[in-house]
């Protein structure tokens, strides 16, 4: 009779520690996220003065540039897959142009609220919800840009090759998590809330 269940797969293997570490930090990062959203929502018309989410514009450009980087970092990673460096490198570095051009749209849109309409983080609950959500989405992808920027480099200096497409695929979730997060934070911010 034999002892082995009935569904064992012989080729089954243990996920990479990266790989669990990495979804491990976008589970708790996830739950951090949720908090601010909920504070958000929670506050959304509870300011008795000020501005309130009429005030901000719909950041459309920025959230196509955001999203786009989502597609580029994916043809970053098949390109290592493939063993094509140079086309990896093209793609990466596409990938932080449009994360750099999202942070730029981020900064134009504070500079308008805090300079031209006097609205900042102290301003009202409003303000404090929202400096507070968009401000730590806007850190998460400061940390991924330093991220890619490190991976950049050593592809530059010729060190990033076809067996790195693991712990290149491990980043490009962070990526594509702070992506997804910021379309709850668009959905929630300037759909929803407006």
């Amino acid at each position: 009779m034999s002892t082995v269940p009935i569904f064992a797969d012989e080729n089954w293997s243990m996920p990479s520690r990266g790989r669990v570490g990495m979804l491990s930090l976008i589970i708790g990062e996830s739950a951090i996220f949720t908090i601010f959203v909920v504070a958000y929502v929670y506050y959304i018309g509870r300011s008795v003065t000020g501005p309130t989410p009429q005030i901000l514009s719909v950041p459309i450009f920025n959230t196509v540039c955001l999203l786009s980087s989502s597609v580029t970092i994916w043809l970053a990673e098949r390109a290592i897959e493939h063993g094509r460096v140079r086309a990896f490198g093209r793609w990466w570095a596409l990938t932080m142009l449009l994360g750099m051009v999202f942070l730029a749209g981020t900064a134009q849109e504070w500079k308008r609220l805090i300079v031209d309409e006097g609205f900042t983080i102290r301003t009202n609950l409003f303000g404090t919800t929202f400096y507070s959500l968009v401000g730590l989405h806007a850190t998460h992808v400061v940390v991924g840009l330093i991220a890619l920027s490190l991976v950049m480099v050593f592809t530059l200096l010729g060190r990033v090759e076809q067996r790195h497409a693991e712990r290149i695929q491990v980043l490009a979730l962070y990526w594509h998590f702070v992506d997804a997060v910021w379309v709850v934070v668009f959905t929630v911010v300037y759909i929803a809330g407006r």
